[in-house]
């Protein structure tokens, strides 16, 4: 991917979270990654939405975490956290974080988001997690905080045995969601279903505050039927080309 196809994918990605209500003010952030280049784009650090062109966004080294290109902007005080998802994450090619006010009240209130129903199923292999606390010396890390926050999150799903590309999201305890998926795209389509699980499991557990989450049986159903080898939701790729030719 050249760099100026790496600032445009990531500044759509951008774009689409404010588009679809994810972000207020400059709360998020999205980032794309070309992995044959060790380069991943990202947003510049407090530049708000309406302002942003693909020319804003940051090339940072994947490896160092450095800035790539004179005269660039500061990119996102996150982008530790992005790198460190990116790094450890296989597979994954494009990272989302918001504020998004359902999945950020879960994160606040330190609980994982139960699977209670088949739409969340349909994305998510089980419940959505919430990482333990950062340690005091992890917050005071100076800029290292962020680095650590990208951490905790992989030891969480290294402690559960997560696969990140079935369960393509996380809630930051504390602070807020992150998602992810093979590109930009799938990422922010990802993020828009967190957030929507998120407000239909706060109003599940307020109709009824011991509602259980569906069977494992039916949870792997709807998971697998749109997911995997077997998968047969949609249409297939030579027949959504003929439908819709170049």
């Amino acid at each position: 991917m050249t760099d100026r196809a790496l600032r445009e994918a990531a500044w759509a990605a951008n774009r689409a979270i404010q588009e679809q209500g994810l972000v207020l003010l400059t709360w998020g952030n999205a980032s794309v990654c070309d992995r044959a280049r060790g380069l991943l784009a990202i947003k510049p650090s407090g530049v708000a939405y309406a302002q942003l062109t693909p020319d804003d966004m940051v090339l940072v080294e994947l490896d160092s975490g450095r800035t790539v290109g004179a005269g660039a902007l500061r990119p996102s005080s996150d982008t530790p956290t992005h790198c460190a998802l990116l790094l450890a994450f296989a597979g994954v090619g494009g990272i989302v974080h918001t504020h998004s006010p359902y999945a950020t009240a879960w994160a606040q209130a330190g609980r994982d988001l139960p699977c209670y129903g088949t739409t969340h199923a349909d994305y998510f292999r089980g419940a959505i997690p919430c990482t333990p606390e950062l340690t005091a010396a992890e917050i005071q890390a100076g800029e290292g905080y962020e680095h650590n926050t990208g951490a905790v999150i992989v030891r969480e799903f290294q402690r559960r045995g997560l696969a990140p590309l079935h369960v393509p999201g996380v809630l930051v305890r504390g602070h807020a969601p992150f998602a992810w998926g093979g590109d930009g795209a799938q990422a922010v389509h990802n993020a828009v279903v967190l957030e929507a699980v998120a407000q239909m499991g706060l109003r599940t557990v307020a109709l009824n505050p011991t509602a259980a989450p569906i069977s494992e049986t039916l949870l792997h159903k709807h998971f697998f039927r749109k997911h995997g080898p077997g998968a047969y939701y949609g249409q297939p790729p030579a027949a959504s080309s003929a439908a819709n030719p170049a």
